[in-house]
């Protein structure tokens, strides 16, 4: 996903993307990329070994994964970093800051991760690409285990309100590629992937045989730099909060609302459906008033 700020100039966050994309990266390299991007303001301003302690990575990786990129060394990606304009020094802490606790940090760190989601969303393109790919699919699959279950469920849920045929898979096991490859033959064309950390190996596994079926593969996940991203088609990132002892999902939940809204444009009769779905609630009691 590319973002544009609102006078159309493209977003820090995204041109660290841009300049990370198209590169084959080992896990502790998209580790590294990954916290640049997520923080884009202060990037050009770390040092070596500030990246390193940022990522929990060594410092020679942080070497290792500027030349990876091309350059001759860290010093030399910091400069590009810099000469790209990738963000500005951080205002100290202040006091207030100071004083918050392990709870209202991780809540203003999922509220940072929305503001990265919205920079991201300035460029409405991949949206809707992928809301064009889902929309189309007939049926449409939609994929999600152990901790992105919620993610697929609640997606499917609504999706099943305005798409004719949503099939959720939330288990893994053998049965999985049995129903990825049912739904292929039933004419799917797309499959939606939820994938956050950690990721099972029997995902990686699902979206392989995905592609094997000729499934185009859409991926939201916590990172462009995710393992998911070389068995996807389309990767739309949304960080996920690692402040508490399990991880939160703000910005992955919302990205699926968004991604939702826009499939709705691209259905067909959607809002006719929803107004039958709502007279048909209502002749039934379904919800308390």
């Amino acid at each position: 996903m590319t973002a544009t700020d609102e006078t159309g100039t493209v977003g820090p966050s995204a041109r660290l993307l841009q300049l990370f994309e198209g590169h084959r990266l080992t896990p502790t390299q998209r580790r590294i990329a990954h916290s640049l991007v997520r923080h884009a303001n202060e990037a050009p301003f770390l040092s070596s070994v500030e990246v390193a302690e940022l990522a929990g990575v060594s410092q020679p990786s942080v070497t290792r994964f500027a030349v990876a990129l091309g350059y001759d060394g860290y010093p030399a990606l910091r400069k590009q970093l810099r000469e790209l304009g990738a963000g500005e020094p951080v205002a100290p802490e202040t006091p207030d800051d100071a004083v918050r606790n392990e709870h209202q940090q991780a809540v203003l760190a999922e509220i940072e991760h929305l503001r990265h989601l919205a920079e991201l969303l300035a460029d409405p393109e991949p949206i809707a690409r992928a809301a064009r790919l889902l929309a189309a699919s007939r049926p449409l699959p939609v994929l999600g285990l152990r901790a992105a279950s919620a993610q697929a469920r609640g997606f499917a849920y609504f999706a099943a309100k305005v798409h004719p045929d949503i099939r959720l898979l939330d288990e893994g096991g053998s049965m999985l590629a049995d129903r990825l490859e049912q739904a292929a033959a039933a004419g799917a064309t797309a499959l939606l992937c939820f994938a956050l950390p950690r990721y099972p190996r029997e995902l990686m596994d699902a979206l392989a045989v995905a592609r094997e079926c000729g499934l185009t593969v859409l991926t939201v996940a916590d990172s462009a730099f995710a393992p998911v991203a070389k068995l996807s088609d389309l990767m739309l990132p949304a960080a996920v909060g690692t402040g508490l002892v399990f991880d939160t999902a703000c910005a992955p939940m919302m990205l699926g609302r968004v991604l939702l809204q826009t499939m709705c444009d691209e259905l067909p009769g959607a809002e006719a459906r929803l107004e039958a779905i709502e007279q048909s609630a209502a002749a039934r009691g379904l919800f308390l008033e």
